[in-house]
């Protein structure tokens, strides 16, 4: 399996720019689970950590979910992986396979797409509990880009330890 991975134009006006920024993150961590079995995207990063990069999928898409959906949508739903709301749990991926973590990390990101092409500006917004704020679109944009940036980071050396494949 080879993910594609297109870059963002350099000269795309400002939604356009966020949506391929985004998508090209995306792209990067589904890059990093290529060719590898369930129980390589499994393994750990080192003791005490359950971080890996299955992990990192599930996470995402619990982050997917919580900002798109439950944010800026207005969905009472409950996490992917927790009913209690306890972010922690998308880390452990122990019994996951890759199936079930990529199935519900593509759903979240087509729930994410339609609600931001939905969306009549950048400007609308949510309301964020956990930050007693509204948000808007854009800075949900923004800040999924920075989120799927940092853990592509961890992605890089979590590759890195089962193959030796560096880089995107």
């Amino acid at each position: 399996m080879t993910t594609e991975r297109v870059g963002p134009s350099p000269t795309a006006g400002e939604r356009e720019m966020l949506r391929t920024y985004l998508d090209y993150h995306r792209a990067t961590l589904a890059m990093k689970c290529d060719d590898l079995s369930d129980e390589d995207l499994r393994r750990r990063s080192m003791p005490p950590s359950t971080l890996s990069l299955l992990g990192l999928v599930r996470h995402m898409a619990e982050v997917e979910r919580t900002w798109f959906r439950r944010v800026i949508n207005g969905e009472d739903i409950p996490l992917v992986w927790s009913d209690e709301g306890d972010y922690q749990v998308a880390y452990d991926a122990g019994a996951t396979t890759r199936t079930e973590a990529f199935d519900a990390w593509q759903a979240e990101v087509g729930h994410s797409r339609r609600i931001e092409e939905a969306a009549e500006s950048l400007d609308v917004t949510g309301y964020q509990p956990r930050w007693g704020a509204d948000v808007s679109l854009r800075m949900v944009m923004m800040h999924l880009i920075h989120e799927y940036a940092r853990h592509n980071g961890h992605a890089d050396f979590l590759r890195e330890g089962i193959d030796g494949t560096v880089g995107a």
